[in-house]
């Protein structure tokens, strides 16, 4: 937006933009209760330590340089890089979702990786599409956008996420925002942001200037749904309505704490998402690589891998860096091999 009148008329359509506040809504009001915090004290100052819920081993990977993929995207792939960094092979197209490659932080010393990260960004292959769900650092990482800017690349972000991007070198022509619920096509490729409970912002002051969102993403045989970060909520029941069932999902389960018990899914939340949204397979992400909620690194893959079985929900749990065709090539419970 060239003023901040033209972006309050811009967002002022869509019923969770408040124009008095200049401020996205989530569906459901994020709430803190300091002294339900888990874990451990939760503040700043302990992103710059190394986490003592990080591996005592470097966790198993399979390190990937640009040679390893194909020269032409497969019809339905997917590579985990950690956290909610992952490569998906759709119908030809290539898709990157939240590229985050170092930290999760501003400075380099900031929230730092317990984990290496299976591929550098120096060696992606070519990408189609980078898709992006929201501000967060851990999620959307200024020096890999800049590495992307002058590529031939489409970027999807949700509303006013765009500006972020362009001040990092991204053309403007090449970015499109979507608001929920608004679709985009790409190819055979059909993408909609969706809702989520959760909120943005990189700084003090910016906290819900941008969108945020989930993400459908519909091929010629396949349909898969992306969550990004997200509580729970009725959003799930109504995503699964209009546009499940879904052949695979994607679905972050980590960082969840009782001091903010709608910021996050909790394990349990996990499985009922994915019943809600009528998913054949579980593909866990947003774990093991960030000590985000003073977890144990394992805790939450864990939980969730024993509620799937009990559920009769299918995972998919490959290593960081493999190549998997989903619900095709076998994983394992990597996480308790030691």
């Amino acid at each position: 937006m060239d003023s901040a009148k033209e972006r309050k008329g811009d967002y002022a359509k869509h019923s969770y933009y408040s124009p008095e506040k200049d401020e996205f809504i989530s569906p459901k009001e994020i709430v803190y209760y300091a002294d339900q915090v888990t874990g451990g004290k939760s503040g700043f100052w302990r992103f710059f330590k190394t986490s003592p819920n990080a591996p005592e081993y470097e966790l198993p990977k399979q390190v990937l340089t640009r040679k390893d993929f194909p020269e032409v995207p497969s019809s339905y792939a997917a590579y985990w890089l950690g956290h909610s960094t992952a490569i998906i092979e759709l119908d030809g197209y290539r898709v990157l979702m939240d590229p985050v490659f170092e930290n999760a932080g501003p400075l380099p010393m900031i929230a730092q990786r317990m984990s290496v990260s299976p591929l550098q960004r120096e060696e992606l292959p070519e990408v189609d599409i980078v898709i992006i769900t929201h501000d967060h650092y851990d999620h959307l990482e200024a020096e890999t956008i800049k590495f992307l800017a002058d590529k031939n690349i489409k970027f999807i972000a949700p509303l006013a996420v765009g500006a972020r991007l362009q001040g990092w070198g991204v053309p403007k022509d090449k970015i499109t925002e979507l608001g929920w619920n608004q679709t985009v096509t790409h190819g055979s490729l059909k993408i909609t942001a969706c809702p989520t409970v959760h909120y943005s912002g990189r700084s003090y002051n910016d906290r819900n200037k941008t969108l945020w969102a989930s993400y459908v993403i519909k091929g010629e045989k396949k349909n898969l749904y992306w969550s990004g970060d997200t509580g729970y909520g009725e959003h799930f029941k109504e995503i699964g309505r209009k546009y499940g069932p879904f052949d695979l999902a994607f679905i972050e389960i980590d960082a969840w704490s009782k001091g903010w018990p709608n910021t996050h899914l909790f394990p349990e939340q996990v499985i009922k998402a994915c019943q809600d949204i009528d998913a054949k397979l579980l593909f866990p992400i947003h774990y093991s690589t960030f000590d985000l909620a003073l977890h144990p690194w394992d805790e939450s893959i864990n939980m969730v891998a024993e509620l799937a079985s009990q559920n009769n929900i299918e995972l998919v749990t490959p290593i960081m860096g493999k190549k998997v065709i989903p619900g095709i090539t076998p994983t394992a419970k990597w996480w308790i091999t030691r």
